[in-house]
């Protein structure tokens, strides 16, 4: 997702913080020179490192979403010299194994119909009208939209869901290390992985507003719950420094 999906949240965090967000490569307003390249936590956590060395910000609490979570994820085990003070992991997807058949269907059938397997896939509710209802043709995407689908599909989305983090790195670090889960959440299969992150770190999840998406429908509510993490002293079940 791009910068401009999360201006509410990062609006709502600004009141006591100076929010930063960015548009990861090949994205909205961000340029890549190589679009045949994957997308992996890794690359996506050195931008960021690289982006908090231009800013001169010497540490930061960091939060992430889904994809956005994994590179957090990755940003605390493979930059130790730059110290995430706090990093809120929202329902990361880390999955063994990512149906490939998501991605087959993008090349198959267009941005739309693997959207709908992904979502699906995901675990949310993709059911239609009723019986009778009109159903209305989805608009016919941008070249931007297509474009950055592809990005996703084609090179962000295996990196990104099979990334295994390093427990022990984890547990041993600098960085404390909070996993968040959305109050709504249950139904959805960034739920279970989330869960099984938190059992191997050996944690207790912390609730948030909403489910998977919670940032976009009530932001200034989301905000409270990473605010009051990054200003709270760590407590049992986490890891990282007070």
């Amino acid at each position: 997702m791009a910068s401009a999906d999360f201006a509410p949240l990062a609006d709502a965090l600004a009141r006591d913080h100076t929010a930063v967000t960015y548009d990861p490569r090949g994205h909205a307003s961000s340029t890549i020179d190589y679009p045949q390249e994957d997308s992996t936590p890794e690359s996506r956590a050195d931008d960021i490192a690289a982006i908090l060395d231009d800013l001169g910000a010497e540490s930061a609490h960091v939060f992430g979403s889904s994809g956005g979570a994994v590179t957090g994820l990755a940003l605390a085990s493979g930059h130790p010299g730059r110290v995430v003070r706090t990093l809120v992991a929202h329902e990361p997807p880390l999955l063994d194994l990512l149906p490939e058949a998501i991605i087959e269907t993008f090349r198959a059938d267009g941005l739309h119909a693997a959207w709908y397997q992904f979502m699906v896939t995901a675990g949310f509710d993709m059911s239609g009208p009723g019986e009778g209802a009109p159903v209305e043709a989805p608009p016919e995407p941008t070249e931007q939209q297509t474009r950055e689908a592809a990005r996703f599909f084609e090179h962000e989305l295996r990196p990104t869901t099979r990334y295994v983090p390093d427990v022990d790195a984890r547990k041993n670090g600098p960085s404390r290390v909070v996993i968040g889960i959305g109050a709504d959440s249950g139904r959805l299969l960034t739920y279970g992985t989330s869960v099984a992150l938190c059992e191997l770190l050996g944690s207790t999840p912390v609730e948030f507003t909403g489910d998977h998406g919670g940032f976009l429908g009530a932001p200034a509510e989301f905000a409270d719950t990473p605010r009051g993490i990054a200003s709270s002293p760590r407590t049992t079940g986490e890891f990282g420094p007070i």
